[in-house]
């Protein structure tokens, strides 16, 4: 019995594997072709179908994470105005019930409202269990108002209890100008301002800045704005102070310095005068603008001991009359505010006329630099 090879037979003794006749077209993709021999047709290959997973993927994920974004969003923007969050301060020291709080008030003080600094405050007076507050001061200073609004809310903590709560500063590397006037929360406590080695301090003083910039832009650029009066451009960096501008001016500050030394006494005594009425010799030898290291913040009486914040800590559960065993200290950090914060920022343009104002808008600081005005501007 002959095998078959499925081959034919053609006259010149060749062979061919079975096709398509002549005139007849090859097949296209999924035609049915006869076999010669009535075997099971063969189909031509059908290539695979292309994967469609990165489509499914976009038509799900993009409504999944728009919808996320949009949540988070409204989450931000309607969590409560004070979303500190309390942390524990050395627990394996202070690991008790009795709270002592510590605020930080750090870098220049520029915020009408308080900012950060006022939040702590609020946090502090809400909870109860709060016995004692060591302020921790590391600023330059900022604003004459910003200043004035710390020191003020300090105050008004302090006396929000039946009995004032005791109040220590630890000063950092720099307690000068407006971080020692809010430094003067300590009111009258005794042994309640502490300095570190290094720390420095003082700067009592008041700067309206005022830069005339008319030699270098010459004449290119003339001032000729229309005024109500001619004091409604006092102050124009295009040209120099007039003797009653600058009169003006020095009015001013010296209204600002006059309150910035009553702060002073007010938290310093050994600062006032013996008897009522005279002047505080004392203090105006120092309200200089004058920096002064821990050393001399000591032998001059702006400070009270030298230490650190541990040390001042201490002495506020001293003053609290509390043991280290029931202490717990505390502090609050700060929510980042990612969607709002993020979006807010991207949106501030380099150079935007908010800037332009600050730098040509006259203020009052309580501030140890030579360029407030540029500071101010710079930090918003």
């Amino acid at each position: 019995m002959q095998s078959d090879d499925r081959q034919e037979s053609q006259p010149d003794g060749s062979s061919q594997q079975p096709g398509p006749g002549v005139g007849q077209q090859p097949p296209v993709m999924g035609q049915v072709v006869p076999g010669p021999y009535g075997y099971p047709p063969s189909y031509p290959p059908v290539p695979p179908a292309r994967s469609r997973w990165w489509l499914w993927m976009l038509l799900i994920g993009v409504p999944i994470v728009g919808l996320a974004v949009l949540t988070a969003s409204v989450s931000d923007s309607l969590r409560p105005v004070n979303d500190l969050i309390e942390s524990r301060y050395n627990r394996d020291r202070w690991d008790g019930t009795d709270k002592i709080a510590v605020i930080y008030i750090e870098g220049a003080i520029y915020e009408a409202e308080g900012g950060y600094v006022k939040k702590q405050i609020d946090r502090v007076r809400q909870d109860k269990s709060i016995k004692g507050v060591v302020v921790r001061v590391d600023s330059p200073g900022g604003t004459v108002s910003a200043s004035d609004f710390l020191l003020h809310h300090l105050k008004e903590m302090r006396h929000s209890r039946e009995e004032p709560l005791p109040l220590v500063v630890s000063m950092g590397s720099v307690a000068a100008s407006g971080g020692y006037y809010v430094s003067m929360a300590v009111e009258d406590q005794p042994d309640s301002i502490y300095i570190e080695p290094t720390s420095w301090t003082g700067s009592i003083g008041v700067i309206i800045p005022h830069y005339n910039i008319s030699g270098l832009v010459g004449d290119k650029i003339q001032d000729e704005s229309v005024k109500s009066h001619e004091l409604k451009g006092m102050g124009s960096m295009l040209r120099e102070l007039t003797p009653e501008e600058r009169a003006i001016y020095q009015g001013l500050v010296d209204d600002a310095f006059a309150r910035f030394k009553e702060v002073v006494l007010s938290g310093r005594p050994k600062l006032r005068p013996q008897n009522p009425g005279e002047s505080p010799d004392k203090l105006d030898k120092l309200a200089t603008g004058q920096v002064f290291t821990a050393r001399q913040a000591l032998e001059y009486g702006l400070a009270d001991r030298e230490g650190f914040l541990d040390d001042a800590i201490a002495r506020c559960i001293e003053l609290a009359g509390l043991k280290d065993e029931d202490v717990r200290v505390v502090y609050y950090k700060q929510q980042t505010r990612l969607f709002n914060g993020l979006l807010m920022e991207a949106a501030q343009p380099p150079l935007s006329l908010n800037l332009i104002h600050e730098l040509a808008t006259p203020r009052a600081y309580y501030m140890c630099t030579w360029l407030p005005g540029m500071t101010n501007a710079t930090a918003k």
